[in-house]
């Protein structure tokens, strides 16, 4: 059976390009890409059936990813150890034994010995305070004062491990390879390839702030239609190439899409079983209803003043990120499936306090605790919550010994990740690092542990998303974090 993708004797009608160029998007694109790889009659592994695989608790994520590295010990697992042995070596304290070998099996030491072989990474004290927060009463940073204030709804891991102790650990987390092993899907890949639609006038995955160049992607061997788009919150110009290049009116517009859905009818006539034409003829009618669908869910306008307020729209410090955190509410309330936020891009990101961590860690969580506490606050006052997972992370910790003067070097061994919403119990700690913070020692989580309790709430089983040819390592599945499903 010819395909339109494979006939030399059907010609594409200029039109189409015209239309193209006109006003379809990278979403339109990316929408045909997937709706093709979806429907090839002539493949030989056909892709999931975009229902999940068992009943999903959770209907759609939205991904926190703060780039640079959080330090766990001065947000969710404080360690006042660190201030009563500040300005000491690791070996002056009763927890030298951290430093031994065995258990520093990967790749960064964070012991730094001088010329005299005595260590000059000291111990450095806590930042800022800590308490008690909500009914549970867990331990928490001052920093985080409204996070705290939802912290009956999280449930937090503070036993997490990695690999990578460069920035390409952004990569590790979002995929669960080292970024020297290739380039694999991603968690929000995955979930797009294994899930079909719940809204055919918006994509399904779309992706809000800067992303550096070794963590752009997300299809890689699924292909770039598996690939988030990227969003900007501006109505007027939500998206790359996202509007008409030519100053056209929608009635010219729709006299063009007209146009090439008669053209495509015809075909679709003569070849009445190409799944391929089918699909396409699909994708153009989403593309051009998403022209309308995504800036109407952009007008942030439109929330109560109390509403934006919630988010800290109304203060410049936290605006730009209140303004994301109200978009992916609003992204999700219309039935989009997987929402990424990268916060804080440029070079190694924003987190990243190798020197100067008070002010920096201070001003990062000014701009983000506000509206993150707001988004969980609005999900569950509209009865989204439940339905939806909400995930703070970054990609590795901070060391419990000082870098220069002031500052905290990348951690490994132990960091924590928050999740709540989508069937998760709230008001939880799980997992447990060492009293100076520096090894995950009890119920330790590899990244993709976090993946795989996520594809669960979603009715997913990874193992039966794979490809021939392709077979991951177990690692790549990860195991559910069990003890905080609700």
């Amino acid at each position: 059976m010819k395909t339109i993708s494979s006939s030399p004797d059907l010609p594409t009608a200029p039109s189409r390009r015209n239309f193209l160029k006109n006003g379809l998007s990278t979403l339109a694109l990316s929408a045909l890409i997937a709706q093709d790889s979806r429907a090839n009659p002539a493949a030989e592994w056909q892709p999931p059936t975009g229902q999940p695989h068992f009943a999903p608790k959770a209907k759609s994520v939205i991904w926190l990813f703060m780039n640079g590295g959080v330090s766990h010990m001065e947000s969710f697992d404080p360690k006042p150890e660190l201030t009563k042995y500040a300005g000491k070596s690791i070996s002056e304290t009763p927890h030298a034994d951290v430093q031994n070998p065995e258990k520093l099996k990967l790749a960064r030491v964070t012991v730094i010995n001088d010329a005299n072989g005595q260590q000059r990474n000291k111990i450095y004290p806590l930042q800022v305070g800590f308490r008690e927060y909500g009914q549970a009463g867990i331990e928490m940073s001052d920093w985080v004062p409204h996070m705290g204030s939802v912290v009956d709804d999280l449930a937090i891991i503070r036993s997490m491990y990695t690999t990578d102790d460069n920035h390409g650990a952004q990569t590790q987390f979002h995929s669960g390879r080292h970024m020297l092993d290739g380039e694999y899907p991603t968690l929000g890949g995955w979930v797009h390839y294994g899930l079909g639609s719940l809204n055919d006038n918006l994509p399904q995955f779309i992706s809000m702030g800067k992303r550096e160049y070794w963590n752009a992607k997300d299809g890689h061997y699924l292909g770039p239609a598996h690939d988030a788009i990227p969003i900007r919150v501006d109505p007027a110009n939500p998206l790359d190439f996202g509007k008409p290049a030519k100053n056209i009116s929608a009635r010219e517009q729709q006299i063009g899409f007209d146009l090439v859905g008669k053209l495509n009818q015809l075909k679709a006539e003569e070849y009445p079983n190409d799944a391929a034409l089918s699909a396409r003829i699909k994708a153009y009618e989403l593309a051009y209803r998403m022209q309308t669908s995504v800036p109407e869910t952009l007008d942030l306008n439109r929330e109560t003043q109390a509403t934006q307020n919630l988010y800290g729209i109304d203060d410049p410090a936290t605006k730009d990120f209140g303004l994301q955190m109200l978009a992916a509410r609003r992204f999700v309330e219309r039935g989009v499936r997987f929402i990424q936020v990268q916060h804080g891009a440029g070079g190694a990101g924003v987190w990243d306090a190798h020197g100067g961590l008070k002010a920096n860690h201070s001003k990062n969580f000014q701009a983000v605790d506000k509206p993150i506490a707001g988004l969980i606050k609005d999900l569950k006052q509209r009865g989204l919550l439940e339905s939806t997972l909400v995930v703070f992370a970054s990609e590795f910790g901070r060391t419990p010994g000082t870098q220069g003067a002031d500052g905290r070097d990348h951690h490994i061994y132990g960091f924590s990740v928050w999740m709540a919403g989508g069937g998760l119990k709230g008001g939880i700690v799980h997992g447990v690092t060492d009293e100076i913070g520096f090894h995950a020692v009890e119920n330790r989580h590899y990244v993709t542990d976090i993946h795989a309790t996520i594809m669960q709430q979603l009715g997913l089983d990874s193992r039966r998303l794979e490809i021939p040819g392709r077979k991951r390592l177990d690692i790549d599945h990860g195991k559910v974090i069990s003890e905080i499903v609700a």
